[in-house]
């Protein structure tokens, strides 16, 4: 149970009933106190199941995404980055642009030490693509493990 309940009362999703936003620039990203702000560690999400449509031919294209940070004072909060995730399923947009607009708007709000993000996208015509941003070199000591996602071979 938490300590201190209020730090949390600005949260408009946990804990309610909140349907997925139509887009991702309608979809509300929420960040909570980072409660040990002055350690370096790292936070994973991953998203096995992503997807999001072709820009062109409306075609879905799903990805394995695999984000990484190292937090300063703010947190993303899961239930916001998951709808927020979800909102990306009826949004028109090309792999690269997809896997950096999540990344830089994670920056924005978070201002983390250090953030990387990988995109293995599923093949489109015949071929995977895979898209890695990273904010720059991580904090030294930190434990950053491998993403664990093998090139492409038939994922899965």
């Amino acid at each position: 149970m938490a300590k201190n309940k209020s730090i949390y009362a600005g949260l408009t999703q946990l804990g309610k009933e909140t349907g997925v936003p139509v887009s991702p620039e309608a979809a509300t990203l929420e960040r909570v106190p980072n409660p040990h702000a002055g350690t370096d560690y790292v936070v994973r999400f991953t998203a096995p199941e992503f997807t999001s449509i072709c820009p062109i031919t409306g075609q879905p294209d799903f990805a394995h995404l695999v984000l990484d940070y190292v937090p300063r004072k703010w947190l993303v909060e899961s239930k916001a980055l998951k709808l927020y995730l979800q909102s990306f399923r009826n949004h028109g947009a090309f792999h690269e642009a997809c896997t950096i607009d999540i990344a830089k708007r994670l920056v924005d709000l978070l201002a983390p030490k250090y953030l990387r993000i990988g995109g293995y996208w599923y093949p489109r015509g015949g071929m995977p693509i895979d898209v890695f941003w990273q904010t720059g070199a991580p904090p030294k000591g930190v434990w950053l493990p491998d993403p664990g996602v093998a090139p492409y071979r038939g994922r899965g």
